[in-house]
Parts: structure tokens; sequence; C-alpha cells
């Protein structure tokens, strides 16, 4: 119960998981990794589909996660999500490092900018 209390899902316990909406199906995940009592967990596209103010609970509740000092890796694409939340973004461009460091500077960096996002710098 603790954990579905931390991820926010308390009120829907007895629930089916297929009844869930997506941003409780995302939490129902986290808990499901919460209960093993990780160190790090992974975190794949877990933004994904979310609308921004999804993505705004969602990524509260991660924060907390991280905070009791677990250990996130987390690969997305929903860049305001990620950006808001990591110390250091590592971008791969086709499996190989392009940049790693605080996220800010990785954002800014022409060679990002244009790989990533398609923009000319």
């Amino acid at each position: 119960m603790d954990v579905l209390l931390r991820t926010g899902l308390a009120a829907s316990a007895t629930k089916p998981a297929g009844s869930l909406p997506l941003l409780s199906r995302k939490r129902l995940e986290l808990a499901r990794a919460m209960a093993t009592r990780p160190r790090v967990i992974l975190l794949d596209e877990i933004a994904g589909g979310l609308t921004d103010g999804e993505c705004v609970e969602l990524v509260a509740t991660i924060r907390q996660i991280h905070a009791e000092g677990v250990a996130i890796i987390w690969i997305e694409h929903v860049l305001h999500a990620l950006t808001s939340v990591v110390e250091r973004l590592m971008v791969l461009n086709f499996g190989k490092m392009l940049m790693i460091g605080a996220p800010d500077e990785v954002m800014a960096s022409p060679e990002v900018k244009e790989i990533y996002l398609g923009i000319d710098a």
C-alpha cells in the first residue's frame, strides 16, 4: 500500500489495470518497479502519450522517487519532461554518444540541435 500511496494509485487499488487511464497505467508501471525496492530503475518512454498536465504530474512522482534515493536512467523523447528532472543528459545518435552533460548545456549544443532536433544551428 505504501508504494501505491507514493505513486498516487491508492484510490485505484481495487480497479483492474485495464480500466485505468493512461497516466494511472504509467504510475502502475512505476509502482511495480518500486515494489521491488530498487536502487536503480530504467524508464523507457514513460511520458509518451501523456498530455502536458499529465507529464507534470508524472514528473512530480519521478522526482519524489529520485529524492528517496533511487537512481533513474530515463530514455525519453518528451524532452520537457526529461530535462525538468535530470541532472545529466546524454544524447545518442545512431547508438553513439553525441554529448553528455548538464541538460541546458546539452540542449544548447549546435550539434544536438541539428542532429536530434532538426534545427540548423
